[in-house]
């Protein structure tokens, strides 16, 4: 039998990018159904998805969250999520090596990693590929699994997903994932995966020394967060 295949893509002002986005994913004829989740974009970011094929649905400003309402919008059919951005830097080609383990019964997991694969000039900045670098190692430490980047590009079953009991609603949500997961003993697996610079609009994490902060501290706290609580 066949596993059904959803890809969730938080989107916030991304009006450019995201038609580009959605057809590219259709393309790789593997999802059965793709969710736009509109971030509370003041641009036509909707708009411009639903006129792309998706599904769109609605959710308050935090990355986060996005990925939740995405998850809570899920068909019932629906057995490995997808995730991954809305701004054309990632490769949907790679779609199918991210679910073929899990759909073959011998992974969980499947995480894409930048700082394996092959990076455009511009895509990440050396603060992205160093906190990568630094989180992977804290989490070796902590849970013995072997991480190099912290990608939203991923996928996971959602049977698993919705065990590790996901709370993060911004920045930390993919951090938390993956330390929950290593902690749940989920079947994980990093595979590289190429990356593009964003094929418009602005980052709100890397584009401005405002948005760096901001992600970095909710990283950390989401990293002291569970690894102390568990939760």
């Amino acid at each position: 039998m066949m596993s059904a295949v959803s890809v969730v893509i938080p989107a916030l002002n991304e009006e450019e990018p995201i038609v580009g986005v959605v057809r590219e994913v259709a393309a790789t004829n593997v999802p059965v159904e793709i969710i736009v989740v509109d971030n509370d974009s003041n641009d036509r970011t909707a708009q411009r998805a639903r006129e792309a094929g998706a599904r769109v649905v609605k959710a308050p400003r935090g990355y986060g969250r996005a990925c939740a309402a995405g998850v809570t919008a899920l068909q019932l059919g629906c057995d490995i999520v997808v995730f991954l951005d809305g701004d054309g830097s990632d490769c949907p080609e790679f779609i199918t090596q991210l679910v073929g383990p899990i759909a073959a019964g011998t992974h969980d997991f499947v995480i894409g990693s930048r700082a394996c694969g092959q990076r455009e000039a511009g895509s990440m900045n050396f603060q992205q590929v160093l906190s990568g670098q630094i989180v992977g190692a804290v989490l070796r430490w902590l849970y013995g699994v072997r991480y190099t980047d912290m990608c939203p590009f991923r996928a996971i079953r959602r049977d698993a997903l919705e065990r590790l009991g996901m709370r993060e609603q911004t920045y930390g949500w993919n951090l938390e994932m993956q330390m929950k997961a290593a902690r749940a003993g989920l079947r994980i697996l990093e595979i590289p995966v190429n990356h593009r610079r964003r094929a418009g609009g602005e980052s709100k994490v890397s584009g401005t020394l405002r948005g760096t902060f901001a992600a970095g501290a909710r990283i950390i706290a989401t990293l002291v967060r569970v690894a102390a609580s568990g939760t």
